[in-house]
């Protein structure tokens, strides 16, 4: 008996411990939709130019980011200072990444893996849909990532993309913020990790 209750509180104990911060609270439905859409970097005839600053490891860079669609599924993502100096410049073109230049300050290789993990997630335009969730004033649509999945967080009225929370099974890992005032572009966006120090902070870019 007893041996019995220490197995089924080990497996309640397993189970509370795989669940995700994510979904915790959230009502699964049943859904036709097929695919989810990011809307903010899909239009080719506009040049996406963000104020940036970028943390890593205590290091901090700022300057100015230009997001550009040059094709179907192909963004080319460049980052500079305000003076024009460029500190990098990739290009995403389906699943082939493209590094054409990275500052010696920021070219190590699990750093670049990580902005380009980052940069892919921000800039994919569509995801397959594999379970939908619904909260008070939210719908979050579940989606595969390789080993890992991504939920895309949509407002239920504007149906406006929020936010995007990118997990293994069992831990929250990277979560993107989006602030829309038109729904098409965001004004800025807050790129967060949880298990790393690194922080990405966009801010849409005015003309005076």
């Amino acid at each position: 008996m007893i041996r019995f209750l220490a197995i089924s509180f080990l497996s309640i104990f397993g189970l509370a411990s795989c669940s995700l911060k994510t979904t915790e609270g959230l009502r699964q439905v049943h859904f036709n939709k097929t695919e989810v859409e990011n809307p903010y970097f899909s239009n080719s005839e506009i040049d996406y130019v963000y104020k940036a600053k970028i943390e890593v490891y205590g290091k901090n860079f700022g300057g100015i980011l230009i997001l550009k669609k040059i094709g179907p599924e192909n963004h080319r993502i460049v980052f500079t200072t305000e003076f024009g100096s460029k500190l990098f410049d990739f290009q995403f073109e389906g699943d082939t990444f493209t590094k054409h230049f990275v500052v010696e300050d920021l070219d190590k290789k699990f750093i670049v893996n990580i902005l380009k993990d980052d940069f892919k997630l921000l800039v994919a335009e569509s995801a397959k849909v594999i379970a939908v969730y619904e909260s008070k004033n939210q719908r979050i649509y579940k989606t595969q990532a390789d080993e890992r999945f991504n939920f895309y967080f949509l407002d239920d009225k504007s149906e406006k993309l929020t936010r995007v929370v990118n997990t293994s099974k069992t831990k929250e890992k990277v979560e993107i913020d989006f602030i829309s005032s038109e729904g098409k572009i965001a004004d800025t966006i807050a790129i967060k990790h949880n298990n790393i120090k690194l922080t990405i902070d966009l801010e849409k870019f005015k003309k005076e």
